[in-house]
Formats: structure tokens, sequence, C-alpha cells
């Protein structure tokens, strides 16, 4: 009898790909207001550049580094959909409290967000493929992630224009409390769904060759705090400051030692057998570090970019009509000197802990030769800076398909590059869209003179690509090249590396205003992502080679 396969897809489908959507919806709204508001001298912290962008760093990292430990919890002892529930609701919270303009406050929902989506983000997608696991789905599991990404990416682009809305019209608080509300809406829309997919919801538990949850609490997580407060204190007390740009950025240094040593050791520990596909995904694990620390840099740099140096005047009357009817523009009149008059123009910046005032004129307005100025008065409207942010999933909806039918025709063919292949592609295709804001900033003759967002949605386009080549492929790559043994470690690892790349997103977009030459900040980027892909290049060979090995693709 010929089997049959099924046209449908299981009908859990849709609630957890609407559960992730409105989870990417806060995640993404959050995060694309998070410096702007630290930086906003009246309602937000009055962080410089560097600050902002050193806590953006730091949150973002802790934000994946979470993941593996949530994942190691639902697996053993809370299982999926608890997990998921739990880790939503402590988002939504974060989200909300975000909107509480007290530093302590900040802090406190930052962890909130950070421990819940170590709980939500790795559990979803477990579900998920779970609910694939029977003969009936089986043949549909690709395209079920392949829906289920677009989902983030719809969460991810609808997001800016309610959170420019909200923030211009009414203020910083409704727009994270906006975020909030999208992720309890995501809660709800999951539990509405459970009896889809409750009895997919089975725990793994310890099984033969595990390492327990205590012993990687030990071995790991223990060490990691203590080599974090460490990090955190001593240099500044030996040196008078810190070793590397904030005591914040040392502290991660530190707390990732004992990581790095510890999985250092899964390769010196494993057997003849399982040596050299370890060394492999170790090796992908450092390559792709350096993707996400420039790829990561849309919430600092890049924002920074489109706030500062791209223009956003809106001429065209249907254009202003339509902005201003959807609330996504602002109004920006331009005066002056008078002190006593513009005080609302005042931007601060630190110099040696100092607090120093900006004025003459709105930042925007800096880099405007004189004769395009304003007349003294006159308002001119601008489309909301956060906007920019949606570009990058609007790219992914629109080149996932293509690229799914590209690598489909290449398969045909029988020419589809191996996993690692397109890896290390994803981080050379990236370091060109690098070249495309060096030529901005060239075309902009250095930030004195204002440049199309065209620029911006060149560069992102680009990125995309990479991001479309390396992303998706990276769990895929754990999951087939892992000793079974190890799998959840090697996952965790994966995570590891992106929050490092995360962090040292931070750690470069702190550099923004030591660069005179804008140029020179992104020729360090493009050098650091071409780098890796050129050492990718030559360890290729070895890596299809363990990989043929092992009969993987």
């Amino acid at each position: 009898m010929s089997k049959t396969v099924s046209t449908k897809h299981p009908k859990g489908l849709k609630f957890l790909f609407l559960s992730e959507m409105w989870e990417r919806f806060g995640y993404y709204l959050m995060i694309g207001i998070f410096t702007l508001y630290l930086k906003d001298v009246k309602a937000g912290f009055a962080m410089t550049e560097a600050e902002s962008a050193d806590l953006y760093g730091t949150f973002i990292a802790l934000v994946f580094l979470t993941p593996f430990l949530g994942g190691l919890i639902a697996d053993r002892y809370l299982g999926y959909t608890k997990s998921i529930i739990i880790g939503g609701i402590m988002m939504g919270i974060g989200y909300c409290l975000m909107g509480v303009h007290n530093l302590p406050m900040l802090y406190l929902a930052m962890t909130l967000v950070i421990f819940g989506n170590g709980f939500f983000k790795p559990n979803i997608s477990t579900l998920l493929g779970n609910i694939y696991s029977t003969p009936e789905y089986q043949d549909k599991k690709d395209d079920g992630y392949n829906i289920f990404y677009m989902g983030i990416n719809v969460g991810a682009f609808i997001c800016n224009f309610f959170g420019a809305a909200l923030y211009i019209m009414l203020g910083w608080e409704y727009a994270f409390f906006a975020a909030g509300v999208g992720m309890f809406v995501g809660v709800v829309v999951f539990i509405t769904g459970l009896k889809h997919y409750r009895e997919f919801d089975v725990k793994k538990g310890l099984v033969e060759g595990d390492m327990s949850f205590l012993k990687i609490s030990l071995l790991i997580l223990l060490p990691s705090v203590v080599a974090g407060i460490i990090g955190w204190v001593l240099p500044t007390r030996l040196l008078g400051h810190p070793l590397v740009g904030s005591t914040s950025t040392d502290a991660f240094i530190f707390a990732c030692l004992p990581v790095i040593y510890f999985y250092s050791t899964l390769f010196f520990k494993a057997s003849k057998e399982e040596k050299r596909p370890v060394a492999a995904l170790l090796t992908i694990f450092v390559v792709v570090i350096l993707f996400w620390a420039v790829f990561k840099q849309n919430g600092t740099a890049l924002t920074t970019w489109a706030d500062r140096y791209t223009d956003r005047e809106l001429t065209n009357t249907t254009a202003k009509n339509t902005f201003s009817a959807l609330n996504l523009s602002q109004n920006l009149t331009y005066k002056k000197d008078s002190i006593a008059l513009y005080d609302k123009a005042f931007r601060l910046q630190k110099e040696n802990g100092v607090v120093l005032q900006e004025y003459n004129y709105p930042t925007y307005f800096k880099n405007i030769p004189a004769a395009e100025l304003p007349k003294e008065n006159d308002t001119v409207e601008l489309w909301a800076t956060n906007l920019t942010l949606s570009i990058n999933p609007a790219w992914v909806i629109f080149l996932t398909p293509l690229i799914v039918a590209f690598f489909t025709w290449l398969r045909r063919k029988n020419k589809e590059p191996s996993t690692a292949t397109k890896i290390i592609f994803g981080v050379f295709i990236s370091a060109i869209s690098v070249l495309v804001m060096i030529a901005a900033v060239y075309i902009g003759n250095n930030g004195s003179e204002k440049v199309s967002v065209l620029w911006l949605m060149g560069t992102y386009g680009i990125i995309t690509i990479g991001e479309l080549f390396l992303s998706p492929m990276g769990l895929s790559l754990v999951s087939k090249l892992s000793p079974v043994r190890i799998t959840s470690l090697m996952m965790g690892g994966w995570f590891v590396s992106t929050s490092i790349g995360n962090k040292l997103s931070g750690v470069l977009a702190t550099l923004w205003d030591t660069y005179e030459d804008k140029a020179n900040f992104f020729w360090v980027n493009f050098s650091l992502l071409m780098g890796s892909a050129i050492i990718g290049f030559m360890l290729l060979r070895w890596l299809n080679n363990i990989m043929k090995e092992y009969g993987i693709k």
C-alpha cells in the first residue's frame, strides 16, 4: 500500500505562527525604540551614543544566552507549554515596566525580558518540530518552519509602525506598553490552541550520557557568575578604569571565559569518532560570531545613521498627509541660537563624567548645508527613525521564497552547496553589504550632508541575503552534526556564539563617536567580516570532508 502524503499542515501551526508573530511584534517594537529612548534627553535617560550602545549590546547578548538554559529546563523539568507561557508572561511584564521612567525599574524589566525569552524562544520552535513528528506531517516539516519564520518577520515588520505612532502621539511608555500587550496577546493565542499540541509536549528528562542540570550549573553557570563579578570589579580596582570599554563589557568577557573553556574541553574529552564533528561545529561557532557583531548593529549604529545622517524629510504632499494620518511623522521647528527658547533642542553629551549641553539647533539640522536650511521658525516634517528597522524583515518576507526556490533549483540539478558552504557564503555576502554603507558615507561627504534612505535599504537587502544563507542553516547544522549525547549542549553553543556576537556589536557601536571619518567605522566592520569569511573559506574543504564522512550534506 502506498504511503498517504498530507497536503495540509497540523492545526497547531496557525496558533504557534500567531503566537510567535505577536511575541516578535513585542520584542522588535521594544528593540526598535530602545536606544532612541535611552538617548532621549527629555523623556529618556540622556545616555550618550557609547552608553546606550554598551547597554544595548549587553542586553541582547544576555537575551540570546538564556535560551540554552530555558531549553534544558523545559526538556527535563517543566515541559514546553508551561515554559512558553511562563516566558511570555515574564516578557509581557518586562515590556510594560520599561515604560516606567526609573533606572532600577529598567534593569528589572530587562531582566524579565532576558529570562522570559530564554523560556519562550527555544521551546516554541521545539514544540513546532514535535507537532510535525507524526508520519502524516513529517514531509511538511521544512515548509512548516518556513511559514513559522514568516510569522517572525511579519511581527517584526508591522511593530515599528505601531511603535512610531505611539511614541510620537503619546510617549515612550505607551509604545513599551503596546509591546507588552502584543506579548500577552501571543500568550492568549498560544493557550487557545493548547489542545492541538498538548500531546506533543513530552519532557525528554535526563537520559544516559546527558549532563545533569546540577552538573551544568556547577561547571558552567556558577563559574561564569563568579568570573563576571570579578570582571566587573577587578580591572577597575587595579587599573582605575575598565579593561575594555566599560565594566559591563569586562564582566561579560570574564563570564564568557569559563563557557569557552568548557566548550574547549568537549573537544578534548570527545571520543575519536566525535572529535572531528565537534571541532567542525566549534569552528562554525567562532566564524559566525562576527556576522552577529555586524548584523545586530541595526539597533545601534544603523539606527543612528537613520536618525542623523539619512534624509527623513517628507516633501511630497501625499506622503506628508499619509504619514501624518498614520502618526508616523514628527514636526521639527528650526530655531537657530536662543538657549532659552530652544531647550527642547538640547542633547546631552558627557565628557569625563560631566554632562555638557549641545545647543544651537536640533541634531537633525546639523548636517544640512547652510543654503538648504529652513528659515527661522519654519517647520519640517520627518518620518520616524525606527521605521528603518522594518526594512530587514520586509526583505526577509520578500527574499525567503526566492532563496528557497534558488536552492530547490540547485538541488534538482544536484548542485546545492553544503550547509557549511551556505554559512560561509552568508558571512561573505554580509561583508559586501557593509560596502554599501561605506559608499553612503562618501556620498554624504562623511556625514556633512544627508543621504537617501535607499542606501540603508540597499545594505539591509544584501545583509538579509547573508542572513538567509546563515541563520536558518546554523541550527540545522548543529542538529545534523552534533553527537547525540551532547546535542543540547551544542545547541547551547550556537546561542553562546550568537550572544558573544551580540555583545561585540554593542562594543563596536560604542566606538561610533570616536571615528571622525565614519567610513573607517564601516571599514572596520567590513574587515572583520571579510577576515572571518576568508578563514571560513580556507577551512571549508575540511568542514565539507567531515560532513561527507558522516553522510551529511
